[in-house]
């Protein structure tokens, strides 16, 4: 087998008639574990547009993940509430935008799924890193967030709404509370 006839590969061939060692592959063929299911669930996009919203039933569990993965993957960047605000930026890179803008929080859900798997500006993609349902759960999370950072009490319910009388005042976030250094 050390001495067999063998083509580098990209070669030119005199054994085809197109003089291509490489064989174009035959119509149809799907890579070992690649077959393609949900094109929405994997894509995030349904045609040429967006998902609307988070194509997988939403429960505790995944927030859960999702939190677990957006303080991993997300965090260095985002911040911990999504402000742009991570260690990246304390450190001089380039800030990313708020999840808490109109902008951001106008996009459909396949938006962000899209923008987790293919980059956008400066941002990588992270298809490689993070599994599909995982970045369907950092979404998931990214919406959390942003729900919780500009809430009303309009968007409390009615029956609850008295709870909030009696609340007492959340505490600053770590790493935001003001410091002054000489």
């Amino acid at each position: 087998m050390h001495d067999q006839p063998r083509y580098k590969p990209l070669a030119k061939s005199t054994f085809f008639n197109d003089e291509r060692s490489a064989r174009p592959r035959v119509p149809g063929t799907v890579a070992r574990g690649h077959l393609p299911g949900d094109p929405a669930l994997e894509t995030g996009k349904v045609g040429t547009g967006f998902v609307p919203a988070v194509p997988v039933p939403i429960d505790a569990a995944l927030l859960k993940r999702g939190e677990q993965r957006y303080r991993i993957y997300c965090t260095p960047c985002h911040g911990q509430v999504g402000r742009g605000d991570g260690m990246i930026v304390k450190r001089g890179y380039r800030q990313p935008p708020s999840f808490h803008i109109d902008r951001l929080r106008a996009q459909p859900a396949g938006y962000f799924f899209d923008v987790i798997t293919a980059g956008f500006g400066a941002m990588p993609d992270y298809a490689a890193q993070i599994a599909v349902p995982d970045r369907w759960a950092i979404v998931a999370y990214v919406r959390a967030l942003q729900l919780s950072q500009n809430a009303t009490v309009a968007d409390v319910p009615a029956a609850r709404r008295g709870e909030l009388s009696g609340a007492a005042p959340v505490p600053a976030e770590p790493g935001h509370a003001e410091t002054h250094t000489p």
